[in-house]
């Protein structure tokens, strides 16, 4: 069966630029970086490399990029991070009710520690509310952190509103940036982003790699201790062939951004068009203007999304019910909650993501498969 892949905002494929990139650290330059020999040598250039590459994408300095094993790992370190650096100074930080659960779960296990947390709330379409935010801020406030784009709803937040609320009262702004970073533009400087996570696998790059992006002059806490990698920042003998695909993948990205861009607004366009048109008693999930170019999260009325999800699936169609790290939960995600999504409608919503691969001949095929089994369940 030929698998139409429309799940692109929880994994997606490697491509084979970045693979052929990275097979010689698999078995030929498979030196340790940290040795000093010609082999363990090369390995630190190429690391060094996909440093700058990474450095590139997002418009900052090669030496305020630290590589991690994922973007949850980046959004820890920097919340456990800056939490334990600046304890002297505060314990307080502000987040969103719709982050990702490597942010909110960090949030509660620092809750357990002392610190003290505030859970911004959304509107209906998922943007955070900036008065709210701004009331919340106090003396001890350390770190806010907001995530660029929403995993489930594709919504874009107000980045540059947010950050010079925090540049105003000098608290550092973190941004997870996991599904924004080479589906749309980022500049941090021009932003005034001062910390910003990402990750390899989001942009056709492989699993097990990510990246943090720290501000030159902002200290934080390792929160993983060894031999000293990542100027001590972050330990362990290091994903070289993971770094290295996550370098090209970024350089792919930057180039290949406008093209990418409005290729998947289009099918995303046509997609939310022809539903609906089509499908009655359909909600579109998310700010219709100020979301991601692949993104199109729907919730049907009278449909139960797992049942929906398995019935596409018999058909060689990948969708998701809501994101791919909390698959498998049958109560409705924390982000329709947050949005005020009755119960009801938050129980049919599936959320499509388009990348590279998918056509428009692909679109149509998931199109006719929806109205087949949505317009015969609600005949039945």
């Amino acid at each position: 069966m030929d698998i139409k892949y429309f799940d692109n905002a929880a994994t997606t494929r490697v491509k084979e630029e970045v693979l052929n990139e990275m097979i010689p650290y698999f078995s030929i330059q498979y030196g340790n970086p940290s040795s000093l020999y010609s082999i363990g040598r090369y390995n630190k250039r190429a690391i060094e490399k996909a440093r700058r590459q990474v450095a590139e994408l997002i418009n900052c300095e090669t030496n305020e990029i630290y590589f991690t094993a994922s973007g949850s790992e980046s959004d820890n370190i920097t919340l456990k991070g800056i939490a334990y650096a600046n304890k002297e100074k505060g314990n307080h930080i502000i987040t969103s009710k719709i982050e990702h659960p490597a942010i909110l779960n960090s949030c509660k296990a620092l809750e357990k520690q002392g610190y003290k947390i505030s859970y911004i709330n959304v509107d209906k379409s998922g943007i955070v509310d900036i008065n709210e935010l701004i009331k919340e801020i106090t003396n001890q406030t350390i770190l806010i952190s907001i995530m660029f784009a929403n995993n489930e709803i594709g919504t874009i937040q107000p980045i540059e509103e947010i950050s010079k609320i925090a540049k105003k009262y000098n608290i550092i702004f973190h941004t997870d940036a996991v599904q924004a970073c080479g589906n749309i533009p980022i500049d941090v400087k021009s932003m005034g982003i001062d910390m910003l996570s990402l990750s390899a696998h989001k942009i056709n790059g492989p699993k097990g790699v990510g990246a943090l992006y720290v501000k030159k002059g902002i200290e934080f806490d390792s929160i993983i201790n060894g031999g000293g990698q990542e100027k001590g920042k972050r330990s362990g003998t290091e994903n070289v062939a993971g770094i290295v695909g996550l370098g090209k993948s970024c350089e792919i990205a930057k180039k290949q951004m406008d093209s990418h861009i409005t290729k998947l607004r289009e099918l995303r366009d046509y997609f939310i068009n022809q539903v609906e048109e089509k499908i009655p008693n359909v909600k579109l999930n998310g700010s219709r203007e100020k979301r991601l170019p692949g993104n199109a999260n729907f919730s049907f009325k009278n449909t139960n999304s797992q049942e929906l999800l398995f019935k596409l699936d018999s058909k060689g169609i990948c969708v998701s019910s809501g994101s791919a790290c909390s698959a498998g939960n049958s109560n409705p995600s924390h982000v329709l909650t947050s949005i005020g999504l009755e119960k009801e409608l938050a129980q049919g919503t599936i959320r499509f993501t388009f990348g590279e691969d998918n056509s428009k001949e692909d679109v149509d095929y998931l199109l006719e498969s929806l109205e087949e089994f949505i317009l015969n369940q609600d005949n039945s």
